[in-house]
């Protein structure tokens, strides 16, 4: 399967889009006789252009499973029960690999793969290594941790047992485990491939820089969360380079990720084909960011998704990538549109403040971590390991000013001190996070 990545690596644009067509046809061919759901879903639009189908969102692809599955003998109850009962890496039906999202964007998903789709999602995640400089060999032994996880359902454990190998044993280990557990396990490991999330990576480059960590990683990869510009500087700073950073959805696995550049992540369109929309479903030009991203699986036939609605806000960039690569090309990705929070505007009805507004605000804040709670309330800041001396009213008032000129009503804003930034149950540390209901659509 790689063999065949790295040839299509070197394609013009011209062949990358013909293969696209190509795929989309055959996806769409095969997913009509074989899906009644998507029979009724695109009724009457068969032939029609991909940007007049109608978008699948997770709640429909779940209230819908039994119809949509290609494969009549999978049923959603009993794929629930299955990951109840059975050992993770256990195969459904004896075929099928499972995966579940953690339900972090409302409910949850379940998600399958066969054998060759599951063969491709392994590809994705090895091309991104690959990027970075690494690739496996037998005449080299190299250990890996990630700290991520462990949910034997997660995407990323899934991918880990299915590539357990002497040649490079990994070190797994709970995000949501006490730092200082962490911190012993790792220098015991000593791995030379470090994989975190991006608040995870963050937090073990500070304890690197003061000396309680003490490993020399040849590549740090990230995933899962916002890589902002100052983690990816404290990073560099803890072990002399920069992280590669990874985009991956467990509907897609890898989905894009960044070459040596450093300048954004390259889109694997030989596998998915991606649209940048707003929250309207229109195309947005490179340059600015969308509301969602709307992605087509090229590559499942046991659970198609075609125009899967994804919650991230992305950017494509103006121009290529330096490396000649002709895939599409992200240079920015500011989060998910449940991290936009909404405020009451002078004029009535709401304003919606963007995550980047805060990333720019709160990065280069001299603290450890950061998190910015939108409550029923107000604002509140949480602050850990905030440097002696450090203003809580000034960092309050630039946030009101932020705000403000964004036009908004300035709610109460509260600087509070944490010891840690809080988790979600997957060990994750959302940078923006809301207690309150989405609004309609903003007036």
């Amino acid at each position: 399967m790689l063999r065949g990545v790295r040839k299509r690596e070197g394609w013009t644009k011209r062949e990358l889009e013909e293969h696209q067509s190509s795929a989309l046809r055959h996806l769409r061919e095969y997913v009509y006789a074989h899906s009644p759901f998507y029979r009724k879903f695109h009724k009457g639009l068969f032939d029609a252009p991909m940007g007049e189908l109608p978008v699948l969102t997770k709640t429909m692809l779940m209230e819908n499973f039994d119809e949509l599955v290609t494969d009549r003998s999978i049923r959603l109850e009993e794929v629930k029960r299955h990951v109840t009962i059975a050992k993770g890496g256990d195969r459904f039906l004896g075929r099928y690999w499972v995966t579940a999202t953690s339900g972090s964007t409302g409910r949850p998903g379940l998600f399958l793969y066969n054998r060759t789709e599951w063969v491709t999602v392994l590809s994705s995640f090895a091309r991104a290594y690959e990027w970075a400089g690494f690739r496996a060999r037998l005449t080299r032994r190299r250990k890996m941790a990630m700290v991520a996880s462990t949910s034997p359902w997660h995407m990323s454990s899934m991918v880990g047992a299915t590539l357990r190998s002497s040649w490079m044993p990994a070190l797994r280990l709970s995000a949501s485990e006490p730092v200082e557990a962490v911190v012993e396990r790792l220098n015991a490991w000593l791995p030379e491939i470090l994989v975190a999330y991006p608040s995870v990576a963050r937090i073990l480059a500070d304890e690197q820089c003061a000396g309680r960590l003490r490993i020399c990683p040849e590549i740090v990869f990230t995933s899962a969360e916002v890589l902002t510009d100052e983690t990816r500087r404290r990073v560099e700073l803890a072990w002399g380079k920069q992280p590669f950073n990874q985009y991956a959805v467990t509907e897609t696995g890898g989905l894009a990720a960044e070459c040596g550049r450093h300048r954004g992540l390259h889109i694997f369109e030989d596998t998915v084909f991606t649209e940048i929309v707003d929250g309207d479903n229109r195309p947005v030009p490179p340059g600015a960011y969308g509301e969602k991203l709307l992605v087509t699986v090229l590559f499942n036939r046991t659970q198609p998704l075609i125009r899967y609605e994804l919650s991230d806000s992305v950017r494509a960039a103006a121009g290529p990538c330096p490396c000649g690569l002709q895939y599409a090309f992200i240079d920015g990705i500011q989060g998910r549109k449940e991290e936009v929070l909404y405020f009451p505007s002078p004029k009535g009805g709401k304003v919606a403040v963007h995550p980047i507004v805060f990333h720019r605000l709160l990065d280069s804040v001299p603290v450890g971590g950061w998190q910015v709670v939108r409550d029923t309330e107000g604002l509140k800041i949480l602050l850990c390991g905030a440097h002696e001396g450090f203003s809580d009213e000034r960092l309050e008032e630039e946030v009101r000013r932020a705000l403000s000129a964004q036009g908004a009503v300035m709610p109460p804003v509260k600087v509070v001190r944490v010891k840690a930034i809080p988790q979600t149950a997957s060990g994750k540390a959302p940078l923006i996070k809301s207690n309150v209901a989405l609004p309609g659509p903003p007036i």
